[in-house]
């Protein structure tokens, strides 16, 4: 077992995949196809990834995605729009696994270490940070933001609609008729097919949108495209007279949907177009998609309420700060030392 870093997606042995499968499961966000969009769109000149890795022979048994500036430290691989993170870890041996990793990480200026945003009850960084702890560092958590979700729990979109409140059913069921008679409307979904003509039509509303401009039209562009492969995409457009009113970027992703870019033209906004589609697709990832979690990612906005249940807590992981400690043993002692020596030399030398 060995301590390993990835600079491409190419070294990376291919047993990786089962990794970010199951890391899939529990969030698009630790998909592989969200973070190479990520290293493929967003990364800047002079930034690079690194799979900080830990293996046995060709078996990946942990990655830990980092990337950095030209003479910076690491940092973790996440962007604006990254609504989780996490490690990706194995079942087995993770004792050993996490020692192996965090030893690893003690030879990269990575440290102080921030994850974020995560979620608390995280188990592989629960373990990650005992590991971490008991190497001579100190870890704590801090609010990042909130998170509002709906668990469906085997009900359909009826049972759903009918518990919202009675303000916006009211709202749907008259949008809808007051658009129909005055202009109508179609709304397509765009999940695997037509993708050119989707995102064209999604950048239009979200251009003529109260929404400030989009500074990462390629990684949206390119995000849509690596989820529609896997069938993960759930892109749909509200149309009023022929034109693009309201356009919405959910994925759908083992179970859970996942709300992560709204918009509508403003010029229409009399007829709430954004109200009718989020109504639209609450009722094809219930009915259709057969979801168990709908999460509306990163807020705490109030319209947010009137759709979903519960509100859940992002945290930031914070670890490196020193405890006192006479056993002059772990990365910290270790970092000091290396620190002293070289502070020590530079004045010998000036």
């Amino acid at each position: 077992m060995e301590f390993v870093c990835y600079a491409d997606w190419k070294q990376l042995p291919e047993s990786a995949n089962a990794l970010f499968t199951e890391g899939s499961k529990q969030s698009v966000f630790f998909s592989r196809p969200w973070f190479e969009n990520l290293v493929t769109t967003v990364l800047e000149p002079g930034q690079t990834m690194l799979l900080a890795c830990v293996v046995d022979g060709q078996n990946v048994l942990a990655i830990l995605p980092l990337m950095k500036r030209e003479g910076e430290q690491w940092t973790i691989l996440t962007h604006l729009y990254s609504s989780l993170y996490s490690l990706l870890l194995a079942e087995t041996n993770r004792q050993e696994i996490l020692e192996c990793l965090v030893q690893g990480l003690t030879e990269l200026p990575v440290y102080p270490l921030r994850l974020a945003p995560v979620d608390e009850n995280d188990d592989n960084l629960e373990s990650l940070q005992r590991v971490i702890e008991a190497s001579g560092a100190e870890c704590y958590f801090k609010l990042r933001f909130y998170n509002w979700i709906y668990r469906v729990n085997g009900q359909s979109f009826e049972e759903y609609l009918a518990a919202r409140p009675a303000r916006v059913r009211n709202t749907i069921a008259r949008k809808k008729r007051k658009l129909e008679r005055e202009h109508g409307y179609e709304i397509r979904l765009f999940i695997d097919q037509e993708l050119e003509q989707g995102i064209a039509d999604f950048n239009a509303v979200y251009k003529a949108s109260w929404k400030a401009t989009e500074l990462y039209d390629d990684f949206i562009q390119g995000l849509a495209c690596s989820l529609s492969k896997p069938g993960w995409l759930r892109l749909a457009v509200l149309y009023i007279d022929g034109q693009p009113a309201a356009a919405q970027f959910w994925f759908v992703v083992h179970g859970k949907a996942s709300i992560f870019k709204l918009a509508y033209d403003e010029a229409w906004k009399r007829y709430s177009p954004g109200t009718i589609l989020i109504s639209y697709l609450m009722e094809y990832v219930i009915d259709t998609d057969k979801v168990e979690e709908i999460d509306f990612l990163t807020g705490n906005d109030t319209y947010k309420q009137d759709w979903m249940s519960e509100r859940r807590e992002r945290f930031s992981l914070f670890c490196g700060k020193p405890r006192i400690s006479n056993s002059g043993r772990g990365w910290l002692d270790s970092f000091f030392r290396k620190w002293v020596k070289l502070l020590k030399a530079s004045l010998v030398s000036s």
